[in-house]
């Protein structure tokens, strides 16, 4: 079977993000943005500009600072959608606006309340108008894998001639079987002219678990590029996860008869960055990036692995970016036994950064017998937040019981010196925030708290995710520790850096004149 290359369209930032859960600020969407760069995904939906302000501005900065791969910008087919993307892209190597409209006559009737004829002239216009801003315009059929054989070929037909150079035909509501949607495209490629001149696309839900088999099902009908997301993560029941579908191809390419240019390594180090940044890990049976998918303790596939690690492994560990080995750390462990395992991981840290984890490392040997990777992943990304950290937590003492819970808290900030406070509350977490409160002589509302273990085991590592309204803003916090105390101040204590440089960023900005939309 002859070899052909597929391009990876990453939409975690748009498709992945948007959905429930997942939001992320401006910071941390460069922050993964530059991971998927490294990465190397071939195209990079960067988001939504007409949905928010917010995210007009990431896109603008995304576009602006992330120079390899195509940056895209999705728009409904709507004239203000189609400018906001236009203008988002403008700062980008390589930009493309990527457009979208209805085609199912249940999505016409009912969602869009207009007819057929409706809706391809305003797939015309929009591809038209997306094409003043760049030539590289992607036009998208959504609910294509419902829409009437016929239909779907005059509109694909349309986009074409207006100048859409990539078209996609999705399964949005993840309905499709993979031979029916195979068929699908096979139908377009043959029916319509010039469909052969340009890349069709695939991009598969997962409400029925078939996402990752019907994207393989259209690129062996002729589809030459698949969007995908880290994780699989996406509205309901996700996306097709760009982990499969790469590693697939590695596994399986002369089978499915195709390859991509993504740097396997990376891959872990992606998704472990994406939990971390969105607070919801991979499932561990997660297929290439669950934490047991290279995990064995049947003693008959142990015996196997010891013999020839392929008896029960298709994938290698390293390629993916996951060590084979384990270094086991403790109290015992030195600085360069720490700096080798980050190095495995992939991380190369510089002097100060080592200094800091290990300090951090330290504390945390003292409190846990045996310090794991995904320990050690938290240390680093708990280390180094997107805020600078104008605001740290030196002391933290908390008594409880049947007794009052009361905090004693020391912290340095933007003044001269340590400030202590001590705070009451109705359980020792609320305690140590009164305090934090005292210190700051802010207001401060918590809104919502939610905890997840980061290891296994009873001493094992927690994470703290907050949002807090401090003086009228709210922002998202993350804190880790053995002590879910210790980890929820640490988390208070991020989202108020964050607030301390969103003051900083609006009042450098006010001789700047920004004028939303124009």
């Amino acid at each position: 079977m002859p070899i052909h290359d597929v391009l990876i369209f990453d939409t975690t930032l748009r498709d992945g993000e948007q959905a429930p859960g997942n939001s992320l600020s401006p910071e941390e969407k460069l922050r993964l943005a530059r991971q998927l760069d490294a990465l190397g995904v071939d195209v990079m939906e960067a988001g939504f500009p007409a949905a928010s302000e917010g995210d007009y501005r990431s896109v603008v900065q995304i576009a602006g600072e992330v120079r390899r791969p195509v940056i895209a910008a999705l728009a409904r087919c709507h004239e203000r959608d189609i400018e906001l993307a236009g203008e988002a892209i403008r700062p980008a190597e390589r930009g493309r606006v990527h457009v979208f409209i209805s085609t199912s006559d249940l999505h016409i009737k009912d969602k869009l309340k207009t007819t057929r004829d409706d809706v391809l002239a305003r797939a015309r216009a929009a591809v038209r108008q997306a094409r003043q801003y760049t030539d590289d315009v992607e036009f998208s059929a959504e609910d294509a894998s419902r829409t009437d054989p016929e239909f779907l070929c005059r509109i694909v037909e349309a986009a074409i001639a207006e100048g859409a150079r990539t078209v996609n035909l999705p399964d949005t509501v993840g309905y499709a079987m993979p031979e029916e949607y195979g068929e699908m495209f096979r139908s377009v490629l043959a029916r319509v002219p010039g469909a052969d001149r340009v890349v069709l696309s695939a991009h598969c839900h997962d409400d029925l678990g078939l996402a990752v088999a019907n994207s393989l099902a259209a690129i062996a009908a002729g589809a030459r590029q698949v969007e995908c997301t880290v994780n699989g993560i996406g509205e309901r029941a996700g996306n097709a996860a760009m982990e499969e579908l790469v590693m697939a191809s590695h596994v399986r390419g002369p089978a499915l008869g195709f390859r991509c240019n993504v740097d396997t390594r990376e891959i872990y180090r992606t998704s472990q960055l994406l939990g971390y940044l969105t607070g919801s890990f991979p499932p561990p049976n997660k297929a290439v990036v669950g934490r047991n998918a290279f995990a064995h303790e049947s003693g008959i596939h142990q015996h196997g692995m010891l013999q020839n690690g392929l008896t029960y492994e298709i994938i290698r560990p390293e390629m993916v970016g996951i060590p084979r080995s384990t270094l086991v750390l403790g109290k015992h462990s030195g600085r360069h036994a720490l700096e080798r395992r980050y190095r495995e991981l992939g991380y190369d840290l510089t002097d100060l950064q080592l200094a800091e984890v290990y300090r951090q490392f330290s504390a945390l040997a003292d409190r846990k017998r045996e310090i794991l990777d995904e320990d050690l992943l938290a240390l680093v990304h708990e280390s180094f937040h997107d805020a600078p950290e104008e605001y740290q937590l030196s002391h933290l003492r908390v008594v409880c019981g049947s007794i009052t819970p009361t905090a004693e808290v020391r912290m340095t900030g933007p003044w001269t010196g340590e400030r202590t406070a001590r705070g009451t509350g109705d359980g020792p977490i609320a305690a140590a925030f009164t305090a934090i409160s005292e210190i700051l002589g802010r207001q401060i509302e918590v809104l919502s708290l939610s905890l997840r273990s980061l290891t296994p085991g009873r001493d094992s590592v927690g994470q703290v995710f907050l949002q807090a309204k401090v003086d009228g803003k709210t922002l998202s916090g993350t804190g880790a520790s053995t002590d879910i105390v210790e980890a929820s101040a640490r988390a208070l204590v991020h989202a108020l850096n964050k607030a301390y440089h969103a003051d900083r960023l609006e009042a450098s900005s006010l001789n700047a004149v920004y004028l939303w939309g124009v």
